[in-house]
């Protein structure tokens, strides 16, 4: 499908396939922000001098995939030099995002600005956020051969662990996962809860089982051996949530979709849940209505309620089916016990019936939630499926189901296939806009608001080709400088369509800037690999002035400044004299001297330090290097004692507040 006048990121392909409050406000937590005049809010986070904390899947509970707080990438600042910096080898496939929280204590091992990663051999691994050092791992139990699934599904790793993103609270420093394990030749789902300075656990795991009632009154218990636990986690207002699907719907007059959740502080389970299909029985005995969105996780509004996207049930339904909530946007009572409101597509080419007989997942796509708005509609919601139809949706009253019509506020085709997640952010205009990312095009639209009518999405310009190929969707992120003029970048993870193995590619936009019709792209880049076509659903992580791509066996950092072994090779260093990720070091220290190539770091022991900054020159750099000043800098020591220094970062006034020099 061609979709003319948009600015699109085209991704051409050799083949195509058919927490808390919003704006931080859960107990306890610090606000990062106050509402600006158009009354949007805020990013679930905390705010340092390191930039956001993303502690959840797509920036925030809304999943807007919005950094506002990102003041050193632009796209200045990365067409004039940014490339990857270092790789972190880890255990296994990432299926889930990274997450990042800055001025972390680790056990140990000081403070640092940390990313934090899950494997599906179920191993967490916290890793210093800029020389990708792995300051703790820990594995939490055998995964899951891929021998024992369903039909030996294929569309992920041969090991089953964590696959779904994690989810931080920063107010009890806590990571929330769920493993799934093998024990006694039985596939097991449990959600741990774990120190963030030790991995370790802070309370006994939950074995996560559950039942739900039929339509005649009988009892379906939760089947851990047909259930996939893939969208990521959410935590608002002191619950976890979690949704559930099947494994390459091998199983489906047995596996059904769920939504759990728990409370924080204990683990224990909500008195209810949710049962997407409780049926007794269908006509092809085929049930599921799982919950997956792509690994996109449930969403959530400011007053706690969550939603969600179920997939297909019986491909012999022409209309929805009492019992049966499958291909709908779902909204629900913080307590999972109250329908609140609800979309299901009636169009009859590409609503309900058309959905379920041709496996064409709603889904497949996940919801975003748009911060406020002004106009009439204050309260929207963006999704998208299989379809490649992307809706907005008025959040206080979804639409229902209408047989013949999608009863929306608005309907844009975005592409073939969305296994993919919409983007949200404000330009310098204050206007908000929407990436969509189906098939091989993003696409940035426009949201026009009226204090009378119907808002509506609109097209705003033409696209950039990507060389690498694409394969039926894809998830992006953006980073800005609050809604200051060109500091929009919206980020891209093309994942391959070939194995053997393929190559994963970030790609760096400027939404902003057109040339010849087309967007400016800034940068792109091997980010790592994918052992088989499709079935990645990566993002890229924007924080603290760098991405981070996880992807399979290992993560990748991007930043500022050439590589590391171009910094060496120019300087003519031998090359066993750095080691690649093994002998990165830390430095708190006051600047007692500098020029633009050296600086002289007087540490808090009194022993001066000459450190080379040629590979981190610029504006920024010097300003962080005036006399006086208070640093912490990242690099490697050279033969002759030589630091060589790859970043800089402001430290705390007090020497009592720094981390461990190593």
């Amino acid at each position: 499908m061609v979709v003319e006048n948009c600015k699109r990121f085209s991704l051409p392909s050799p083949r195509r396939r058919v927490q808390s409050r919003w704006d931080g406000a859960r107990r306890g937590r610090v606000r990062i922000g106050a509402l600006i005049a158009a009354g949007l809010m805020l990013a679930t986070g905390t705010a340092t001098a390191q930039g956001l904390a993303v502690t959840t899947h797509h920036v925030d509970i809304g999943r807007t995939g919005w950094n506002r707080q990102e003041t050193t990438l632009t796209p200045l600042s990365i067409a004039s030099g940014f490339g990857q910096q270092v790789t972190v080898p880890l255990d296994e496939q990432v299926d889930g995002q990274p997450l990042y929280v800055a001025g972390q204590s680790i056990v140990g091992k000081g403070v640092h600005n940390v990313v934090y990663v899950a494997t599906e051999n179920n191993t967490v691994y916290a890793i210093d956020a800029v020389s990708g050092k792995v300051l703790l791992s820990r594995t939490l139990g055998p995964p899951v051969p891929m021998s024992a699934l369903p039909g030996q599904c294929n569309n992920n790793s041969t090991s089953i662990g964590i696959t779904s993103t994690p989810v931080i609270d920063p107010v009890s420093k806590t990571i929330y996962v769920i493993t799934y394990t093998y024990e006694s030749g039985t596939p097991v789902y449990r959600l741990h809860a774990l120190d963030l300075g030790s991995l370790q656990e802070k309370m006994s795991t939950r074995y996560i089982s559950t039942q739900g009632t039929l339509s005649v009154g009988s009892q379906y218990h939760f089947n851990a051996s047909a259930s996939r636990q893939r969208s990521a986690l959410l935590l608002s207002n002191g619950t976890i949530y979690a949704g559930f699907a099947s494994f390459c719907d091998n199983t489906p007059s047995v596996a059904r979709g769920w939504v759990l959740g728990w409370r924080a502080a204990t683990l224990a389970p909500l008195a209810k849940n949710l049962l997407e299909d409780s049926l007794k029985a269908s006509p092809q005995s085929f049930f599921l209505a799982t919950v997956w969105m792509s690994g996109m996780g449930i969403a959530a509004d400011p007053a706690g309620s969550v939603y969600f996207i179920t997939g297909n049930s019986d491909p012999t339904n022409t209309g929805p089916v009492a019992l049966d909530m499958s291909e709908s946007v779902l909204k629900f009572s913080a307590d999972l016990g109250t329908l609140q409101s609800s979309f299901t597509p009636g169009n009859p080419t590409s609503g309900f019936a058309a959905l379920e007989q041709n496996d064409e997942d709603f889904s497949a796509g996940g919801i975003t939630l748009l911060p406020t708005q002004s106009g009439a509609y204050p309260n929207l919601a963006v999704a998208a499926g299989k379809a490649g139809l992307m809706y907005l949706l008025n959040r206080d009253s979804l639409g229902g189901y209408q047989s013949g019509v999608d009863n929306v506020l608005a309907a844009q085709p975005i592409g073939e296939r969305c296994w993919c997640g919409e983007s949200y952010f404000q330009g310098a205009d204050g206007v908000g806009r929407i990436v969509s990312s189906a098939d091989n095009i993003a696409t940035v639209w426009r949201l026009n608001t009226s204090m009378t009518g119907k808002p509506s999405l609109v097209k705003e310009s033409n696209t950039a080709a990507l060389a690498s190929g694409q394969d039926s969707g894809f998830f992006t992120s953006v980073s800005s400088n609050g809604t200051m003029a060109k500091s929009q970048v919206v980020w891209a993870v093309a994942r391959p369509v070939t194995t053997s193995p393929g190559t994963v590619t970030l790609y760096a936009f400027d939404p902003s800037t057109i040339q010849a019709g087309q967007a400016m792209q800034l940068y792109a880049g091997s980010a790592g690999t994918w052992p088989s076509p499709g079935n990645a659903n990566i993002v890229p992580l924007v924080a603290g002035g760098r991405v981070y791509v996880a992807s399979y066996k290992q993560l990748a950092i991007f930043g500022l400044g050439a590589p590391r072994v171009a910094a060496q090779a120019a300087k003519g260093l031998a090359a066993p004299a750095i080691a690649p990720t093994g002998s990165d070091h830390a430095l708190w220290g006051t600047v007692a001297s500098f020029n633009k190539s050296t600086v002289v770091l007087r540490l808090r022991t009194g022993r001066a330090v000459r450190a080379d900054i040629s590979a981190i020159a610029g504006k920024l750099a010097l300003i962080r290097f005036q006399p006086g000043a208070k640093v912490l800098v990242h690099g490697s020591y050279d033969a002759r004692g030589v630091f060589w220094t790859i970043a800089v970062e402001r430290a705390k006034d007090s020497p009592a507040l720094w981390g461990q020099d190593y």
